[in-house]
């Protein structure tokens, strides 16, 4: 048998199969676009999960339940969300089937990750995405959790949101773009805050440009040290005509010259319509002399592209934050560092 002949088989085989389970393992639903949830009402139930890093003070799950009951809510704690293994909320068994418990649960309508830290990648293998897809339903949060949004959209097409964890800080500016979005289903324009305090001119969350322009297309990205973890897997999106948003915290500017690097080499910076790069909390370029900056850094890696981007979109490890649908077409304007949301990410 030649080997063309061989890959022929093989194609035509995984084809036949791919397509007895396409439900499970299809991107989009039959019309094309993502699968949006149902939008979040007053006396909704939201289900709390820990699926990455172990809560340690019962207080924090206290804090958080008042917070979903002020939001109008009633909430359902997973059964191992206060388990612990180690740095981790416990076996990756247990965190797996509290998260497939919340979707299979048709008395939750959504899920809210209680925080991040490390642990989501190790579950994704143990996620029921048949199941997922046939309770589709808004899960919420940040940091880690990038692993599971990325990995549920791309695996069921489900429109997944990228905005505050239960142990976030629930401020008046993240709590209007939760509202907005996930309950009055608008579709939001999403710009920094002008505020000038005592200034003369605006000296905080300023925006810098890297290529003008205006672009739109579909909303993907995260954690930057998470997504670049998951290169290689089949857990990813199609990256194509993308809008690839990107955050991190604690890390050198050497690691984000590096992780960049590494989308770079795997195609997926060539791939991309649109980039925007939100805060990068805490990265120092690091001891000695000579560092490159966060800026230089973006300019080598970004500008070559000739697409729309910017940095210093209120996205990361931060207090006032944006929530962005995974998912769901918008539009950037890289020169006033907006992105405005083409489409409701909510039914």
């Amino acid at each position: 048998m030649t080997q063309n002949r061989r890959s022929f088989l093989q194609s035509t085989i995984f084809a036949a199969i791919t397509a007895q389970f396409a439900p499970s393992l299809t991107a989009k639903s039959a019309s094309g676009t993502s699968i949006k949830p149902r939008r979040l009402a007053v006396g909704d139930t939201v289900g709390l999960v820990s699926p990455a890093s172990a809560t340690w003070l019962t207080e924090e799950i206290d804090i958080i339940k008042e917070t979903v009951a002020a939001l109008g809510l009633k909430f359902k704690l997973g059964r191992h969300a206060l388990d612990r293994y180690g740095y981790l909320a416990g076996k990756d068994v247990d965190r797996a089937a509290d998260l497939n418990a919340m979707f299979a649960d048709d008395s939750v309508d959504a899920i809210l990750c209680i925080r991040g830290g490390w642990g989501c990648n190790r579950i994704l293998p143990l996620l029921d995405y048949k199941a997922i897809a046939a309770h589709p339903k808004i899960i919420l949060g940040y940091s880690d959790i990038t692993s599971l949004l990325t990995a549920i959209h791309a695996k069921t097409g489900l429109v997944t949101f990228h905005g505050p964890v239960g142990a976030s800080t629930w401020n008046v500016f993240s709590l209007d773009f939760v509202r907005r979005i996930l309950f009055n289903a608008e579709r939001v324009a999403m710009d920094n805050p002008k505020t000038t305090g005592n200034s003369l001119v605006v000296t905080k969350d300023r925006i810098q440009t890297l290529t003008p322009g205006t672009v739109s297309g579909r909303l993907v990205g995260g954690n930057l040290t998470v997504l670049t973890a998951m290169l290689g897997s089949e857990y990813l999106p199609d990256w194509s005509g993308t809008i690839l948003f990107l955050e991190d915290t604690n890390e050198n500017i050497y690691r984000i010259d590096r992780m960049l690097t590494q989308l770079k080499l795997a195609g997926v910076l060539d791939q991309i319509s649109g980039f925007v790069f939100g805060k990068c909390t805490n990265c120092a370029p690091g001891e000695g002399h000579g560092s490159l900056t966060l800026e230089e850094v973006l300019n080598d890696h970004i500008q070559p592209l000739k697409i729309p981007a910017w940095y210093g979109a209120m996205i990361g490890h931060i207090e006032n934050k944006f929530t962005v649908p995974v998912g769901v077409r918008a539009e950037i304007n890289a020169e006033r560092g907006t992105i405005t949301m083409l489409e409701a990410a909510v039914r």
